[in-house]
């Protein structure tokens, strides 16, 4: 959404040629503020799932830079798994950074109810390492499902083929089915990636738990860097 009126969110975005449906991490129409973005060169989805991205720590760090000349007041990226490079980055980033949304797991987790934790939903399991738990306070304990490796997201992210939503969805509800059926106390959900916002509602609703995204961190990171003005009663009295 960009309305011109309020200071733009900064997302630094991965160096990927792929549909972006409303929802997606770069629609301009996922968020409820203004976004601005910046494409970060080379920084391919399999460079960044397997971690092979410490050549590119310094053009993270431009793009954050420009963003900030541009007006931003805080940066998120476009991919979860760089929550493994969260206080690397941020130590040298000029605006709030919040790279993943793994950040909200302790969050999510002191919010439910006794008995109850939260489980991730990732483009990658295999990928997905202690690291990118430990780096934003969360417990490398936490239970997790990956989407299948030969399954509609990678042949469209990777593989260059067609977009295909509901082959997406069926995924996401297959990997949200593994999750539950190996964990049932689960009580919140959160998808790593940043391409699964799309879904977040409807896996909401068909298995009636909390689904946390990048867009729902986004939206609470924003909350606190542009504060809203409260006007004060007079007391006449």
């Amino acid at each position: 959404m960009q309305s011109g009126r309020n200071p733009p969110l900064g997302v630094i975005m991965l160096d990927l040629a792929i549909d972006r449906p409303p929802g997606d991490v770069g629609h301009p129409a996922s968020w409820p503020f203004d976004v601005i973005f910046r494409t970060v060169a080379g920084a391919t989805a399999r460079k960044i799932v397997d971690g092979d991205d410490a050549d590119l720590i310094d053009a993270f760090v431009a793009a954050g830079d420009e963003l900030h000349a541009e007006g931003a007041v805080g940066l998120t990226t476009s991919c979860g798994f760089l929550a493994a490079r969260q206080r690397e980055l941020a130590a040298r980033m000029k605006l709030p950074l919040a790279t993943s949304s793994l950040l909200q797991l302790p969050m999510v987790e002191h919010c439910l109810s006794a008995g109850r934790r939260a489980g991730v939903i990732t483009y990658d399991a295999k990928a997905l390492t202690d690291r990118h738990f430990t780096e934003v306070g969360a417990d490398p304990k936490t239970p997790r499902a990956g989407l299948p490796v030969n399954g509609s997201l990678r042949a469209h992210i990777e593989g260059g083929r067609p977009y295909d939503r509901n082959g997406v969805a069926r995924d996401v509800h297959a990997a949200v089915r593994t999750l539950l059926s190996a964990n049932p106390d689960i009580g919140a959900v959160i998808f790593e990636c940043t391409n699964l916002p799309p879904f977040s509602d409807e896996v909401s609703r068909a298995f009636g738990l909390p689904v946390y995204d990048i867009i729902t961190l986004g939206r609470w990171f924003y909350s606190g860097l542009t504060q809203t003005a409260y006007s004060q009663s007079i007391d006449m009295g």
